[in-house]
């Protein structure tokens, strides 16, 4: 059985993530890109999430294309409506997401 070393938990009870997660200053904006294509930019995540794995569920969830690079997640078109409820089924707090 493996430890965790960050809170002591067995791996497969570790609630690191989840507690980085609730600290997280997540804010949801737009930025218009080439030709006037709309980009839905999410910024603010810690190193210590995964952001690939965010990335790709917003993705699946919204049904639109996407990349993330450096700590910051763009989705083509403008998901600002959805995407609040979408980051706290995904376990971040509604306060710490900003628009």
């Amino acid at each position: 059985m493996e430890i965790c070393p960050k809170c002591g938990l067995p791996e497969q009870a570790c609630v690191c993530e989840q507690i980085v997660k609730s600290s997280q200053k997540i804010k949801v904006t737009t930025d218009k890109k080439r030709y006037g294509k709309v980009v839905t930019v999410v910024t603010g995540f810690e190193s210590d999430v995964d952001v690939k794995k965010i990335a790709k569920a917003l993705k699946n969830e919204l049904a639109c294309g996407g990349t993330y690079k450096n700590g910051i997640i763009e989705l083509q078109g403008d998901h600002r409506r959805k995407i609040k409820e979408l980051l706290v089924g995904l376990g971040f707090d509604e306060e710490s997401i900003s628009e």
